[in-house]
């Protein structure tokens, strides 16, 4: 298939779309909001705000926030593909869209506390790499803000606090909590990306997975689809609205999916994600032709 240098331009133009154009279904989902909203309100302006700003973005082929985050890529390949390549075709990727502009130099050393002044450090970016049977590369990608990522929150069931036991309505009232504790400062109006189950790291992985999923999808466990519908609606009822201004628009959407555990642990880890879903899909095929996914 294509040479790392090859890939590492491919990944280039997948930071590219996942920087500057919000995916269709996020932007209708702003729209709605907007519409829901009373006229004059701060909710109302705020969003007004961000719509302008989504257009400008998409027009200039510009960073959509001015902090482009954490890149967190899962990459499915065929037999045999080197993973190493691929993580290394990645960074390289990182390295040049920052000095592009497509992302901000967002990487600082923890010992010096110096940026690295290039956007990759280690950690930065986060490469997941997985098998496939398919002869196709499937990349997929979302940058994470900082902010949105500081409001993120785990909990262990079960919690007294919240009265809330090891079954699903206990986490139920931890993805809610989540969300109230936010207020306005993961950039509402948010998209939640949820899992239970799992340890520390896994839920926490598996979280921000669901963050690829379309806004307009279902889940098809029916007990998981009910209550992701129910918590869109509970968390729009809070009145936080967009930005903490209040209003109706706290949330744009809710994923959860759920992990095996332990008998000892039941963790809820909840991913917050800003207004500002930078996602972005590809496939490749064997002679690079690329098929853009939203």
């Amino acid at each position: 298939m294509l040479q790392p240098e090859q890939w590492t331009e491919k990944f280039v133009d997948l930071i590219a779309h996942a920087s500057s154009q919000l995916p269709p279904d996020v932007l209708a989902a702003l729209e709605r909001g907007r519409a829901a909203e009373q006229p004059g309100s701060l909710a109302a302006k705020a969003l007004d705000s961000i719509l302008t700003n989504v257009a400008m973005a998409k027009g200039n082929w510009q960073p959509i926030c001015q902090d482009t985050g954490t890149p967190l890529v899962w990459i499915h390949h065929p037999v045999g593909m080197s993973t190493r390549m691929l993580t290394g075709a990645f960074e390289e990727a990182v390295r040049r869209a920052t000095a592009k502009a497509l992302l901000r130099p967002n990487a600082v050393d923890t010992l010096t506390d110096k940026n690295t002044g290039h956007g990759q450090a280690p950690g930065i970016p986060t490469v997941h790499c997985e098998e496939w049977d398919s002869p196709e590369v499937e990349v997929r990608l979302i940058l994470k803000g900082g902010g949105c990522e500081n409001v993120g929150a785990q909990y262990s069931l079960p919690n007294t606090k919240l009265k809330a036991d090891r079954d699903l309505e206990g986490v139920r009232r931890c993805i809610l909590d989540a969300v109230a504790q936010a207020q306005g400062k993961g950039c509402a109006p948010g998209i939640i990306g949820a899992s239970f189950g799992g340890d520390r790291g896994s839920g926490f992985v598996e979280s921000k997975r669901q963050l690829l999923r379309h806004l307009d999808d279902r889940n098809p466990i029916p007990e998981l689809d009910r209550m992701e519908q129910d918590l869109l609606a509970q968390s729009n009822e809070l009145g936080i609205g967009p930005m903490g201004f209040g209003g109706k628009t706290t949330v744009l959407g809710v994923k959860i999916g759920n992990l095996g555990r332990l008998p000892a642990s039941y963790f809820v880890s909840v991913s917050y994600m800003c207004w500002a879903n930078r996602r972005a899909g590809a496939r490749i095929d064997q002679k690079g032709e690329v098929k853009w996914l939203n």
